[in-house]
Order: C-alpha cells, then structure tokens, then sequence
C-alpha cells in the first residue's frame, strides 16, 4: 500500500516527496474533488493525507469522502504554516469522548 498527499502547496508536497510520497497540489475546489476521485479509486493507496486546509475550506467534500470510503485512511495534516488546531487539542478532544477532565 502507498501514501498519497493532496496538498495546497508546494513545499509540503517537497518535503513529502523526500520521504518518498507521492501527491499533487490543489488550489480549487472542482480540482480537489478531481484529486480525491482519483487518489480514492486507485486501490494501491493506503493512505490519504489531505493538508488541514482542505478540512477547513470543504468540510462538507472531506466528511462526506470519509464517511463513504473504507480505504484509503484519510488524516489531516498541518502544513508549511503550522496547525490550525488549538494548543490543547488533544486535552479537549479526550475531555469531550470521555467526559473526564484532565
């Protein structure tokens, strides 16, 4: 199985490629679907790594891929720019699917 990016820049997709990942950069939403369309039904694809950005500007194409694909995995990662999440994002994420506060 291989890792695949779609990314919305150049220097993540770079640094991927280092490691030996392969992928493409999107900037349009009608280009990301063509992306996803083609990293999903490529059955030698593992994993799907998508920059956070996607999640942020098209949660509805993101969410709707993750709930009808079984594989790939899609996971989210930052890019060149850094995390979108909160600091404590983890912390919140157990206090809210456990109840517990740590």
């Amino acid at each position: 199985m291989k890792i695949y990016l779609i990314s919305d820049n150049i220097d993540t997709l770079t640094g991927m490629r280092l490691a030996g990942v392969e992928g493409v950069v999107v900037h349009e939403k009608n280009e990301f679907r063509d992306a996803l369309e083609k990293a999903c039904s490529d059955p030698d694809n593992g994993i799907l790594l998508l920059t956070e950005k996607f999640g942020r500007d098209w949660p509805d194409l993101v969410n709707d891929l993750k709930m009808a694909h079984q594989t790939p995995l899609i996971i989210d990662i930052p890019d060149r720019h850094g995390s979108g999440r909160r600091k404590d994002f983890i912390t919140g994420y157990v206090n809210e699917a456990i109840g517990l506060k740590l």
